[in-house]
């Protein structure tokens, strides 16, 4: 089943899902190819996350402590906790990501897609201003 266009984010090669964008939640599908490029170790100030393995193998990376992420394994992710994706293994990985409170909703990814999607190398000064107006905060 193809996913309808008007709910999908695309970041580079990351695709995102969003199947729930209210305040009390953000709930997104989120397909990472091997190798892709991802968002840099930061935390959330507001917003626990809540990661559960559809496919393939996400390596996930919390407070210095390494997980990988397969089918039907979950990792949570309090509010504070430094943390990392990303997908070293073979095949791509599609995970399932709960963010409670929905603090860091659709439009943060939106806004992030518009700096990262350019030719050329992208504007980190204003992706960082971005992150931090959403609660995001880069290490």
């Amino acid at each position: 089943m193809e996913a309808r266009a008007d709910k999908v984010v695309r970041i580079g090669e990351l695709e995102l899902t969003f199947l729930v964008n209210e305040e009390g939640a953000t709930v997104f599908e989120c397909v990472i190819p091997p190798g892709a490029r991802v968002p840099a170790p930061h935390y959330h100030q507001e917003a626990d996350e809540t990661l559960y393995g559809l496919e393939g193998v996400l390596t996930v990376t919390a407070d210095g402590r390494t997980q990988l992420l397969g089918p039907g394994d979950t990792v949570f992710i309090p509010r504070g906790s430094v943390h990392h994706h990303e997908n070293l293994h073979e095949g791509r990985s599609r995970t399932l990501a709960v963010m409670t409170p929905g603090t860091i909703a659709r439009r943060y990814f939106e806004e992030m897609a518009e700096v990262i999607n350019v030719p050329g190398k992208p504007d980190l000064a204003r992706a960082k201003e971005i992150m931090l107006r959403h609660g995001l905060i880069p290490v």
